[in-house]
């Protein structure tokens, strides 16, 4: 198994794609914390694992924190003494003209989906040697639609966050790559009044959150040690043909 003895920490992983790559890296052999706001949710993907025999646990953690990012990372240090993968996850958006948004609506999807990644990455790469981080992404980051300025901007954000962590982290034998899905069958999606209105219609290109945990399982594992920097796109060839 590529994550036997291992340890990951997966934002987001309550549901949709972090949920699938929690279920990935454990059936893989890791061993994984869960962080996520949603404690229902949260506890019963742990629980889920755990009936399979995978060491995980899961906490309520609100990733646009900084003590509560650096707490968290200190518990998974205190339970089983490493941190080798950091998974991204963690994601909202609003669906408003930038005309109409609130300042508070950008900041917060600023905060959960960009900062968060600083965040978990910050208080994570201290624990961390010869490691992999993932981030996740979107196809938003390149292509986009109207009414989701600040999900796009976010996106584009991790992209370039992503690159230039990369560099830095070289040197330490952590590689930070990132992965770009398109449309996926989760909360999220459905979530989007203009597909809800039949609008935007993916159609087939509507992808699994396990065609990305895959993704996501390979960037973190060793068959890619000669890649970082990197943004794979995960969508199903999608994007190409916006």
């Amino acid at each position: 198994m590529r994550f036997a003895g291992k340890v990951a920490v997966v934002t987001g992983a309550a549901s949709g794609i972090g949920r699938a790559t929690c279920r990935r890296l454990a059936a893989e052999g890791s061993r994984v914390a869960l962080l996520d706001i949603a404690d229902d949710a949260g506890r019963t993907a742990a629980d889920e694992l755990a009936r399979t025999g995978a060491e995980a646990f899961f906490a309520h953690v609100d990733v646009g924190q900084p003590s509560a990012v650096e707490d968290a990372m200190l518990q998974v240090i205190d339970r089983w003494g490493r941190l080798d993968v950091l998974v991204n996850c963690a994601a909202v958006m609003t669906f408003e003209p930038v005309v109409d948004l609130e300042a508070r609506e950008w900041d917060y999807v600023l905060g959960t989906n960009l900062r968060s990644v600083f965040l978990c990455c910050k208080y994570s790469v201290p624990h961390m040697s010869h490691g992999a981080i993932v981030n996740v992404s979107s196809v938003h980051a390149q292509r986009t639609t109207a009414a989701v300025a600040p999900y796009a901007a976010s996106k584009a954000g991790i992209e370039a966050f992503t690159r230039a962590l990369a560099i830095e982290c070289k040197a330490r034998g952590i590689r930070v790559n990132a992965v770009a899905p398109g449309a996926v069958d989760t909360p999220m999606l459905w979530a989007n009044p203009l597909v809800r209105s039949g609008a935007e219609t993916p159609g087939g290109d509507i992808g699994k959150p396990e065609d990305v945990a895959a993704a996501i399982a390979f960037l973190a594992s060793d068959d890619a040690e000669y890649l970082t920097g990197v943004v794979l796109v995960v969508d199903g060839g999608r994007l190409s043909r916006l």
